[in-house]
């Protein structure tokens, strides 16, 4: 080490400070430090992806398992002897196949890596789970509709799901939903019945004129 005219000390050109060590790397420095949150992301990331894909497979078999229930029991629905072609089954069975094929469609989806994703626009938080309890009780209102239609008629069976979706969903108050329900129910009864000559299934109401088709 030498010393210059003022008596300091010089610093040598092979890099290294006034005592003999290397000088510090900082760009090496840098590197380790950005590794870690890099991979700690990296491995975040993926299991939040796993995360989506396996509630993506459950939300498609619940569909899917909810469209096969529809199916079956529809069939259990009895048909008049008078019924033309579209009887009481026909709109069951509609909804049954296309519950069906939409589970159907999210698990294909689903198993060749097609995970829906928050757009940057929408008002979510991206890093929220499933509201589980918000599926179950869809699923169940959805069932108890299903099982309604023959052993309570078409109308209480109407009324059951959309009240029981919609407060599900948010709506407040309770009554609310529930008269839209009931009033929905009594129109699609009459417009079915009455205005299509559909025969579906009248329940309690059965012999009132007009509601029973």
């Amino acid at each position: 080490m030498s010393t210059s005219a003022t008596g300091g000390p010089v610093p040598s050109a092979s890099g290294t400070g006034e005592t003999g060590r290397p000088a510090p790397d900082d760009q090496g420095a840098g590197r380790l430090n950005s590794d870690g949150p890099d991979s700690a992301g990296s491995a975040l990331g993926a299991g939040r992806s796993l995360l989506s894909r396996a509630e993506e497979y459950v939300i498609g078999a619940l569909v899917a398992g909810l469209g096969v229930f529809v199916l079956v029991d529809t069939a259990t629905i009895a048909v008049p002897g008078s019924a033309n072609a579209m009887g009481p089954r026909t709109f069951p069975y509609v909804v049954g196949a296309l519950l069906v094929g939409a589970g159907v469609a999210v698990l294909v989806a689903t198993a060749r890596g097609r995970v829906g994703a928050a757009e940057d626009g929408e008002d979510v938080d991206p890093n929220a789970g499933t509201d589980w309890r918000t599926v179950v009780l869809l699923v169940a209102v959805f069932l108890a509709h299903a099982w309604l239609i023959e052993r309570a008629g078409w109308p209480l069976a109407v009324a059951v799901l959309f009240a029981g979706a919609a407060w599900t969903l948010g709506a407040r108050p309770w009554w609310r939903p529930v008269v839209v329900g009931v009033l929905l129910g009594l129109l699609l009864q009459v417009v079915f019945g009455t205005g299509l000559g559909l025969s579906l299934p009248a329940g309690w109401l059965e012999g009132v004129p007009v509601i029973d088709g």
